[in-house]
């Protein structure tokens, strides 16, 4: 599944973001992916340290995992990358295909050969890992994987945005808000109220609001429709089922966009299915709404996965 976003980008890539990233310290490099994009990415940490990939999803970039960044980088080398068309990654044709494309470049580029990590997807993100569940870049890397707030299919059909009877004219309207062509303009107390009526749970704090705003107001409007029409579309199923690596799901319970259904059918589909965490009254931004609880899934993972034999390497 393949389109290119509507109109080029000044000189082929994204505009940058203003501001610092998410955490002090990191270093950037590039990743070159299978079409030529180049791939933004960011590792954090010990080079010598266990490694952990996080992704993000559709509007978001790297300071999304800002939390994460802060809590793991004393006990592993975190690696964040910008989807393409978001943050600092250029613009280029959107799908499937390219979302694992950039994965399997981004763990080509920060695991030496024989190396895994501990990969976790939010959103988009996790519908990247499922992309590339089948490929030998993803299975001969992957540790395990944390899918966070994600579905696999029929996320227009299942979305409650629009506060009204599951439907088609449900459906049709819930496509036309995620894919609106409008831009979303300044952060506004307005644009903050609406954004977490359809993003976020009422646990959500104000600050954890203001930070989604600010993020999400960033992502170019041609990118966000494009990447819209694609998760419109979305069907992945195929690659909850080849994921076979240990997997934990994390989801809130008062997501809009991704609701429970969706983490209960994966859980119900994966292979080898960890756990399953429902986060009372989150939404669907669980990395800044409830960041230890994402942060927690993740160290368990990477301390079970990871640890162990780095220890007896280490020996």
């Amino acid at each position: 599944m393949s389109r290119p976003p509507a109109g080029p980008a000044p000189g082929g890539r994204a505009p940058s973001r203003p501001g610092p990233g998410p955490a002090r310290g990191g270093r950037t490099l590039t990743a070159v992916s299978r079409d030529g994009s180049r791939v933004h990415v960011e590792v954090y940490g010990d080079e010598g340290a266990p490694t952990v990939v996080l992704a993000h999803g559709w509007t978001c970039s790297t300071p999304f995992w800002a939390a994460q960044i802060r809590e793991l980088v004393a006990e592993y080398r975190v690696v964040v990358y910008d989807q393409r068309g978001h943050g600092r990654t250029a613009v280029a044709a959107v799908g499937t295909e390219q979302l694992a494309d950039d994965l399997e470049a981004v763990l080509g580029a920060v695991l030496p050969d024989g190396e895994k990590a501990v990969l976790a997807g939010h959103s988009m993100g996790g519908m990247t890992l499922m992309a590339a569940a089948r490929r030998p870049g993803f299975t001969d890397r992957a540790a395990a994987v944390l899918l966070c707030s994600t579905g696999s299919s029929r996320l227009v059909e299942e979305a409650r945005v629009v506060p009204m009877r599951r439907g088609p004219l449900r459906a049709r309207l819930t496509r036309a808000v995620l894919g609106a062509r409008a831009p979303l303009g300044p952060v506004t107390p307005l644009s903050r109220r609406l954004l977490r009526y359809a993003t976020m749970g009422p646990t959500a704090t104000p600050a954890a609001v203001a930070e989604c705003a600010r993020i999400v107001h960033a992502c170019p409007r041609r990118v966000r429709v494009a990447w819209s029409d694609v998760l419109a579309g979305i069907d992945l199923d195929s690659g909850v089922r080849e994921l076979t690596v240990p997997t934990v799901v994390v989801a809130g319970t008062a997501d809009r966009l991704t609701p429970m259904v969706h983490a209960r059918r994966i859980a119900a589909t994966l292979p080898d299915c960890r756990k399953l965490v429902e986060l009372d009254g989150v939404g669907h931004m669980t990395p800044v709404e409830a960041p230890d609880a994402v942060t927690a899934a993740i160290r368990e993972l990477a301390r079970t996965h990871l640890g162990v034999r780095r220890q007896e390497e280490a020996a």
